[in-house]
């Protein structure tokens, strides 16, 4: 495979740790743009990302952590997403959350997220658990469930309550989630994508929003549909069969910037 096509099929799982660890569609692509012109500008570090995706994922990290260390007030033209999100980022150090993402989100191990992030294995590891219990210390929040699969939405149920959230109703396909939403308004929202009915997840989740503003995390089987640059992306996007962790992560991440909808 050449380097181009291996880069390309990394492309869009890069893309999608970019957004979670900003909290804005538009900032990942920056971020991940930046690191490929780096690559080109760079002959050792284009070479370097034949090394495959972590080698991507190193040159990213590069790119970010300097980009963090150097990052002043937010830009006048950023939105009030975005300029909430890096506020938050600002008062927070992003390496455990980087370290939560890098194990979670996009499956890698604690040492090759070490190797990502230029730290021992240990150091991950304590990175991690710290964002564990900030995790835990979350606010509670109503959850509403969009899913079709009975017992997929049942473990989503349990996991969301094991978190110390409730569960404020469950929906298999979009008129149901509309019900569900007219008698209690969700603090956040779990959507799978094709619905019972052959409805669609994401119409039900415009639906919603055009109701209440509300944090948003899509569940599918298959990313690559929707991770296409072609049109705004969700910004937090689990795979099936999803881990625990993930899911969890991704709540986490959702309720700390507050999203509310896909960003241009």
């Amino acid at each position: 495979m050449s380097l181009s096509s291996q880069v390309a099929a990394n492309l869009p799982f890069l893309r999608r740790y970019a957004r979670a660890l900003t909290g804005s569609q538009s900032t990942g692509d920056a971020f991940v743009r930046a690191t490929l012109e780096a690559a080109l500008a760079d002959p050792e570090t284009k070479a370097a990302l034949s090394g495959g995706r972590i080698a991507l994922y190193q040159a990213f990290n590069k790119v970010w952590s300097s980009a963090y260390i150097d990052a002043g007030a937010a830009p006048e033209t950023a939105n009030e997403h975005e300029s909430g999100a890096q506020t938050s980022l600002r008062a927070t150090t992003p390496l455990n959350r980087q370290a939560l993402l890098l194990t979670t989100l996009e499956d890698f191990s604690t040492a090759q997220a070490g190797q990502i992030m230029d730290l021992e294995t240990a150091q991950v590891e304590s990175l991690v658990a710290e964002a564990v219990s900030e995790i835990d210390r979350e606010q509670a929040t109503s959850v509403l469930i969009i899913e079709d699969e009975p017992l997929i939405s049942m473990q989503l149920e349990d996991l969301v309550t094991s978190l110390g959230h409730e569960v404020c109703g469950t929906a298999a396909t979009r008129t149901q989630a509309l019900a569900v939403v007219a008698e209690k308004r969700p603090g956040l929202v779990l959507a799978d994508i094709q619905l019972a009915d052959g409805s669609s997840g994401l119409d039900a989740v415009d639906d919603i929003l055009a109701i209440d503003s509300v944090p948003v995390i899509f569940i599918t089987a298959y990313p690559e549909r929707l991770l296409t640059g072609d049109r705004p992306e969700p910004t937090y996007l689990v795979t099936k069969p999803f881990q625990e962790a993930t899911v969890r992560a991704s709540i986490s991440q959702a309720l700390f910037f507050g999203s509310s909808r896909p960003l241009d």
